[in-house]
């Protein structure tokens, strides 16, 4: 079964599935930045608790099908890992009820950071929103925004920011002067994702994944100041204040992008 007609045909059984009132292709095949053997990433749009995962395990795909709520119960609230025809699928619930909440927050101006494993920052609540601006519309319909909301994108690049220049500052405090090497990598990793979240909302781009988060944001340069790392406090806090100045370089280049440009 070649590619088109084997999505046609995974689109159909979840778009037949009891409440499921729209599907939806994400990912990097939704981008068209997809290997031959990327996963395929799919989200089925449902409503309050017109959808039960227990009639999409009923379908009989091999892999694993969670319950609503078993991935934490934030806006990544459970979905599957599937095996379909040799191919790996992944299948995300999407209550239409959060997403529209979701979606009025981020207009607003307003979200929350989750913690989601293998995500180092966490992810922000506006992701549902990044989906359904950017996610292709396979069955079904979805009111879809045509912007990046001007209020978040003046509010998200500050929260992130801040997040990366206090955890820049805890280890630089804390860490670096005990010789804690591990720690200030890791302290530089997350900073880096938060400022590359920062960066990407004030240009107004949409993030749904860690990814490719650094090189989008042009801050791939932070491997070298980690691959520069040693345990001597000296290097630690030298190591922090270069990272800091890239971060802060990026922030400022991505905002003067922005200047001229219409929010609206």
């Amino acid at each position: 079964m070649d590619d088109q007609a084997f999505l046609d045909d995974v689109a159909d059984r979840l778009a037949a599935l009891p409440g499921v009132g729209a599907v939806a292709l994400g990912g990097s095949r939704a981008q068209d930045t997809h290997r031959p053997d990327s996963d395929w990433d799919l989200a089925v749009y449902y409503r309050g608790r017109t959808f039960d995962p227990v009639d999409l395990r009923a379908v009989g795909w091999p892999g694993e099908v969670s319950g609503i709520g078993d991935w934490g119960g934030g806006v990544f609230n459970g979905g599957a890992w599937l095996t379909i025809d040799g191919r790996r699928v992944d299948v995300h619930y999407r209550d239409l009820d959060v997403v529209e909440h979701e979606r009025s927050e981020a207009e607003a101006g307003r979200f929350r950071v989750e913690p989601l494993l293998f995500h180092l920052a966490g992810i922000p609540s506006y992701l549902v929103v990044a989906e359904l601006a950017i996610n292709r519309v396979l069955r079904g319909t979805l009111d879809r925004p045509d912007t990046y909301p001007p209020k978040l994108r003046a509010s998200a690049p500050e929260r992130w920011y801040g997040s990366a220049g206090a955890t820049l500052s805890y280890a630089k405090a804390a860490h670096a002067p005990k010789g804690r090497l591990t720690e200030v990598a890791g302290a530089l990793a997350l900073a880096a994702t938060q400022t590359a979240h920062a960066v990407l909302a004030a240009r107004g781009e949409w993030v749904t994944n860690e990814k490719l988060l650094l090189e989008r944001a042009g801050l791939r340069g932070v491997d070298g100041i980690v691959a520069g790392l040693g345990a001597h406090p000296g290097r630690l806090a030298e190591g922090i204040g270069t990272a800091g100045e890239l971060f802060a370089d990026a922030l400022s280049s991505a905002r003067d992008s922005a200047v001229g440009k219409s929010f609206e």
